[in-house]
């Protein structure tokens, strides 16, 4: 690789064209500038100027090798700067649990992009290690903060061309008479079968899935109904909303962060912005 130094000093050569302004130019001594010249173009394969006892004359070489040593000398000197700026950037890292709204999660990035200047944000998997975690509150762990964001409401979804999809409302006590998936993780799905149970009534379980959007899947498949966060089937035309006249069933989905230890300042900052816009 050629050092940056001698093109500096070829640089100061070409547009002097004299050996001792050159010289004076580097603050190094004249000897120094002819050694780091001849160096150059030992590397380079061939002369790059004409000596004579008037100074010094460039060659073709030298007037290719000009605009390229500019570049590369103006592009280093920018190294440190771009160095320092990357360093400077703030740096958040967030888990996001999944088969949440894409409209809200959208939103809060919306936010946090707002928040905070000059982020380098990182979005990981859920188990991920992260400086907060994005989830339920029922998913907080002890040594954690909740901080609440918004609410999805547990909806019961039906395929559009299902004949309860013709119904305006179910009683509790009605859900025993169809096919029911079941998300044992959900605690929609548990409230409901406990709900029945003080009945004396049981849901006709045909299938379980560990996540929403797989009961999802299998809702769409036509396997049965089953309870949803509205949030999850926003933007699915295919699903059919029916209302559900028992007790509300909702989940709350919020920021956690360490209680044991200092409040990050980029962490910092984003709970002062959302607990003004949440306000």
């Amino acid at each position: 690789m050629v050092d940056l130094r001698l093109l500096r000093f070829f640089i100061a050569i070409y547009e002097e064209n004299n050996i001792t302004a050159a010289a004076t130019r580097c603050y190094v001594s004249q000897p120094s500038l002819s050694a780091g010249l001849k160096q150059l173009e030992e590397e380079l394969g061939g002369a790059l100027f004409e000596r004579s006892k008037k100074g010094v004359k460039a060659l073709d070489s030298a007037h290719y090798l000009y605009p390229l040593a500019v570049k590369l000398v103006e592009e280093a000197s920018k190294l440190p700067a771009l160095f320092m700026a990357k360093a400077s950037r703030q740096k958040l890292r967030l888990a996001v649990m999944p088969d949440l709204s894409q409209r809200r999660l959208a939103g809060l990035l919306t936010q946090i992009n707002q928040a905070i200047s000059h982020l380098d944000l990182e979005l990981v998997d859920y188990q991920s290690p992260a400086d907060c975690r994005l989830t339920l509150d029922s998913l907080r762990h002890e040594d954690e903060v909740f901080f609440p964001l918004w609410e999805e409401d547990y909806v019961l979804c039906v395929p559009s061309e299902h004949r309860l999809a013709q119904l305006s409302s179910i009683r509790p006590e009605e859900l025993s008479q169809y096919d029911f998936i079941e998300c044992p993780p959900c605690e929609a799905h548990q409230q409901t079968i406990g709900l029945l149970a003080c009945s004396n009534l049981s849901l006709n379980l045909v299938a379980k899935a560990e996540s929403k959007s797989l009961v999802m899947s299998l809702v769409l498949a036509g396997f049965g109904v089953s309870f949803l966060p509205d949030g999850l089937i926003e933007d699915e035309p295919r699903l059919k909303q029916i209302k559900f006249d028992g007790p509300r069933m909702f989940r709350r989905i919020g920021l956690c962060y360490p209680s044991h230890q200092t409040v990050a300042p980029t962490l910092a900052t984003l709970l002062r912005h959302l607990s003004k816009t949440t306000a």
